[in-house]
This record gives C-alpha cells, structure tokens and sequence, in this order.
C-alpha cells in the first residue's frame, strides 16, 4: 500500500565503511515484506545523466577540485530527483536513498573546504528544497569503515583513496549533523541491531502527514 501521494523519502547516510548500501537493501526487503511499494536509489547514479556523472566524479584518473567535485554531484541529484524521486514520492512509494544531501555537505564542505552557505544554497537550487523525511546517519570510525572495506576487498574510488585527516573530518560532520528527521545509529553494531535501530524509525515516519522540504 502507498502513501496516499505524499510518499515516503528515507536517506541512509555515513561515512566509509558504515554499511549504507547493506541497510537500504534490508529495509527495502522489510516495507516491500510489508506490502509497501519501495524505490531505492543511490548517488551518483539512477540516470543516464546521474550515472554518466558518477563515472566521472569516482572514476576520473586526475585531479580534481572540490568545486568541480560538487557540480558533478549536484548535476546528478537534480536529474534524480526530477525523473525518480519526486515521481514515486507523488505516487505514494517508499524511496530510501544511499546518500543524498548530507553526503554532501560531509564531503565537499567539511572534507574539501566548500563554504557551508552557498552550497546549501546549491543544493536547495538542484532539489527544488526536496528533504527527506528521516535521515539515517550510520556512525563507524574511520579506522573500522578502513577495515571493512579491506575485508571486502572493494577497490577505492577517488573518495575512498582520500587519506585518514580528510576521512575524519568527514565523520565529524556527520556526527555534527542536525535537524528535523536526523537520527544517528551506531554502526559498529551488528548488522541485525542496525537494522532493527533503523527499522523502529521508519515505523515512526510512516506516521508523518507529509514529507520535508527546505
């Protein structure tokens, strides 16, 4: 059952490692258990326009600045929510996000030095001011997402390469991250306890009238 056409948008965000990508196909696999229609998406990625941006922005051999960095982004998310989200939200659907905007204010403001006040200007411009309803922040230090990923043996994107003073200041935004429908999870825990964390939250937004805007 949908939502009457005001939708639901859930964004999973965190730094390396955390288990994002794990947790948004575990609660698409509990609401769809549920009877509800789910749309998951991540970023970069869900268009041609968004996914031909992620090649660039994680895949891109040279250097590049953290302006070019945002744009690439921002051109992505627009595209995605014009031809995704927002659609499924109007048809009453669960969307569940692997990152969204925190991501970006995590990376390119507080990792790569981007003023705070004209990228959320930005943003709120490539949005249309689309905010998620609940945004889940997984919470794993530095050194455990590092491992993580070793264990998995993922190759590294351009982000994932980047060295530990960046990585840190990136979880220190997200773990300075507030506002309405922020929820902070402890992501050392096991998969099921995360899970379980975040499901108890998404039972509470389904009684939300409407979803955010900013």
């Amino acid at each position: 059952m949908g939502f009457g056409g005001s939708g639901l948008f859930l964004v999973v965000e965190g730094p390396e490692g955390a288990g994002k990508s794990t947790l948004v196909r575990s609660l698409a696999t509990r609401l769809h258990a549920e009877g509800h229609p789910v749309v998951t998406v991540r970023e970069p990625g869900g268009t041609p326009v968004a996914e031909a941006a992620r090649k660039v922005v994680l895949k891109f051999p040279h250097a590049m600045t953290p302006a070019a960095e945002l744009f690439l982004f921002l051109t992505a998310r627009t595209d995605l929510v014009q031809r995704v989200v927002r659609p499924a939200l109007e048809a009453g659907d669960v969307v569940i996000a692997d990152r969204y905007n925190l991501s970006t204010m995590a990376y390119q403001v507080a990792g790569g030095g981007l003023p705070h006040d004209a990228v959320e200007h930005a943003i709120r411009l490539a949005t249309g001011g689309l905010a998620p309803d609940v945004t889940l922040v997984l919470d794993v230090p530095v050194e455990v997402g590092r491992e993580r990923q070793r264990a998995a043996h993922k190759v590294q994107d351009r982000f994932e390469r980047q060295d530990d003073a960046f990585h840190r200041r990136v979880l220190e935004a997200y773990r300075q991250a507030r506002g309405p429908g922020v929820v902070h999870l402890d992501a050392t825990q096991s998969k099921k306890a995360v899970l379980d964390a975040a499901w108890k939250e998404v039972l509470a937004a389904m009684a939300l009238p409407t979803r955010g805007s900013s």
